[in-house]
């Protein structure tokens, strides 16, 4: 990552935040914003306040199923992503990246659009003994996986990342009353996004 990916990701955001309909996601965009003008490495663990992380929100080709971990830190299902390393070429790339790691799932079918912003978050990560309580701006993408989560979808369980990860319907996580509310979001915008 450099300072020019950091002024493209400016350019991104302003049109992302300008873009959305989600008075939530327009704020969360706006923060990281705020939070990039002020750190001249937003990207690096080493930035204790917080750092830009990648998540990759990943359905398969029917796009009936989204592929979930159960993240071994927070005890939680949640979409792949994680940290930025310097040698992501992008910030979609470290989305994938984790994708790959946490999964298994390497081929995915391009779509419009694909490196677009799909939807943006900040989130609080609590404190560890290795490291004090901070916030994760985190930018996510949409991959639709080439496969069928039915008949050929099977991930690759990395237990030095997670402690499971599966495809889930769609239709039973938008009818999950207990579901988080930025899965809930990714959700919804899946089925608006593929009308």
């Amino acid at each position: 990552m450099n300072e020019d990916q950091v002024k493209s990701l400016r350019e991104t955001l302003d049109r992302f935040a300008s873009g959305t309909a989600s008075t939530a996601v327009r704020r969360y965009a706006e923060t990281v914003l705020h939070f990039i003008a002020g750190e001249t490495r937003p990207w690096s663990r080493a930035t204790l306040a917080g750092h830009i992380t990648g998540s990759a929100w990943v359905l398969d080709r029917t796009r009936a199923h989204a592929a979930l971990i159960h993240h071994r830190k927070l005890n939680r299902w949640l979409q792949p992503g994680g940290h930025v390393e310097h040698s992501d070429v992008s910030w979609r790339a470290a989305a994938q990246r984790e994708v790959t790691e946490e999964t298994g799932l390497a081929h995915f079918v391009a779509q419009p659009g694909h490196d677009d912003l799909f939807d943006v978050d900040v989130h609080p990560i609590p404190a560890r003994k290795d490291e004090p309580a901070h916030f994760h701006y985190d930018l996510r993408f949409l991959f639709v996986a080439d496969v069928d989560a039915a008949h050929d979808g099977e991930l690759m369980l990395n237990t030095d990342e997670v402690h499971d990860c599966r495809w889930f319907r769609l239709i039973d996580l938008a009818n999950d009353p207990a579901l988080e509310p930025s899965l809930r979001r990714m959700v919804e915008l899946s089925t608006h996004s593929f009308r």
